[in-house]
């Protein structure tokens, strides 16, 4: 699928197990620092809590998409079924596969994040009753997953998780 963003054509493929190395600066970068805050060290993601999320990618209930911007992957959305000890952050049972989502820095706020969304969710009601993630209450993002029909179950100071409850019959395209 190819979308057009301010001249520039923006390629949607299905990721693979080659691209694990990609989605381990994708989860880093998916790692909300509210503004004025000091980034996190790279290491955090050798913590398991955080690993969990991209390690050994590829298995047989991972699904994503990265967006390609002259060849060169710039973003990714992508899912996985975390379950019993190994559940994540956005946690609902263990039929409800966690979502992920992230851009490089320069490429966010242009539509690239609907369309990578639009193309997961548009696949994933075939496999999945729901989808859910946590978001920092402050994150800009919250913005698209509400627009996307993602509802809050859970709330703290510190996150929200959040659930999209799919259908087949749901047509679900990028809103830019």
């Amino acid at each position: 699928m190819a979308k057009y963003f301010k001249s520039v054509t923006i390629e949607v493929k299905p990721l693979t197990a080659a691209d694990e190395p990609f989605l381990w600066e994708m989860l880093y970068q998916a790692l909300y620092v509210p503004q004025g805050h000091p980034p996190f060290p790279y290491e955090i993601l050798q913590k398991s809590e955080i690993s969990r999320y991209v390690q050994g990618w590829g298995k047989p209930d991972d699904l994503g998409f990265a967006a390609l911007v002259n060849e060169q992957m710039v973003g990714a959305v992508w899912m996985r079924l975390l379950t019993g000890e190994n559940k994540g952050f956005g946690y609902v049972d263990d039929a409800t596969p966690e979502l992920s989502i992230a851009l490089l820095p320069e490429y966010r706020g242009q539509g690239i994040g609907s369309t990578l969304m639009a193309s997961l969710l548009a696949k994933v009601h075939t496999r999945y009753k729901a989808v859910c993630l946590s978001v920092a209450p402050d994150n800009p993002a919250l913005h698209l997953y509400q627009r996307l029909g993602f509802e809050a179950i859970k709330t703290t100071h510190a996150a929200f998780t959040l659930v999209k409850h799919l259908r087949p019959e749901d047509h679900i395209e990028a809103q830019v």
